[in-house]
């Protein structure tokens, strides 16, 4: 199974084709087009529809989650329809299932969010406003568990657009970590044992690490990968992944 995925692609409304070229290239390097959030400059309906335009009919599937900038202008609702019409699949505290050459592949996806690493994180205790950015972590985590307790596939993969580690964040400075992810987000990859997960955000971090338990974790920021989009290859029943180098382009 080969996996392709990118993250914080950030096309505005001067984007068109910035992309189209290298992904003409997806049905020979690729089974799936995973999107890692972040995909607009700014979450507006105009550059939304350049994404849709921009990821639709490349020849494979395509399943996305939002990011921080895809929310900024209130209108992620409105993003999402604008993608799924172009046939792009978004999760969020959802799954889906894609049947490839008689392989099953379950992808589980959230937004995610921000709070910290073991230890060093946050927690739903004093203010109002602290309650609710620890408990939108959690409300969020637990949408992930659930999409991922649905899947019974060969291979599953959870896609979100904040990390589920710190491994991946090394490079960032430290202060901004508990605004990068949340370990929150790692268990339920570890509970249900992911194949891998993939996510975007840290764009000055490192593209490897893994969970607690020993999951791949791959940060497929645009920045942190230096291409159009990276290509992972599992396979059923193994515990191994390996990536594969691609042409880039720029943005």
């Amino acid at each position: 199974m080969r996996i392709a995925a990118v993250g914080d692609v950030h096309l505005g409304t001067d984007s068109r084709g910035l992309l189209r070229p290298a992904l003409r290239e997806l049905p020979a390097l690729a089974d799936v087009l995973l999107l890692a959030g972040d995909l607009t400059k700014h979450g507006t309906p105009a550059e939304a529809e350049v994404v849709a335009r921009e990821f639709a009919d490349v020849g494979v599937p395509v399943v996305a989650v939002l990011g921080n900038h895809d929310h900024h202008s209130d209108a992620a609702a409105e993003m999402t329809d604008l993608l799924e019409a172009c046939g792009i699949t978004v999760l969020e505290g959802s799954a889906t299932t894609l049947d490839i050459d008689g392989t099953t592949l379950g992808i589980a996806g959230t937004k995610g969010f921000g709070g910290g690493f073991a230890g060093k994180c946050a927690s739903v205790f004093g203010e109002r406003l602290m309650r609710e950015f620890a408990g939108h972590t959690i409300e969020l985590a637990t949408t992930l568990d659930t999409a991922l307790a649905e899947l019974d596939t060969d291979i599953t993969v959870a896609l979100t657009h904040y990390s589920p580690i710190s491994d991946t964040l090394h490079g960032e400075p430290r202060e901004i970590y508990p605004f990068l992810g949340s370990y929150l987000l790692g268990e339920p990859i570890d509970t249900h044992g992911a194949d891998l997960a993939v996510h975007g955000h840290a764009h000055a971090g490192t593209e490897r690490g893994s969970t607690p338990g020993g999951i791949r974790v791959r940060n497929v920021a645009q920045p942190v990968i230096g291409k159009a989009f990276a290509v992972y290859e599992l396979q059923p029943g193994t515990d191994s992944t390996a990536t594969r180098d691609r042409t880039a382009v720029s943005g």
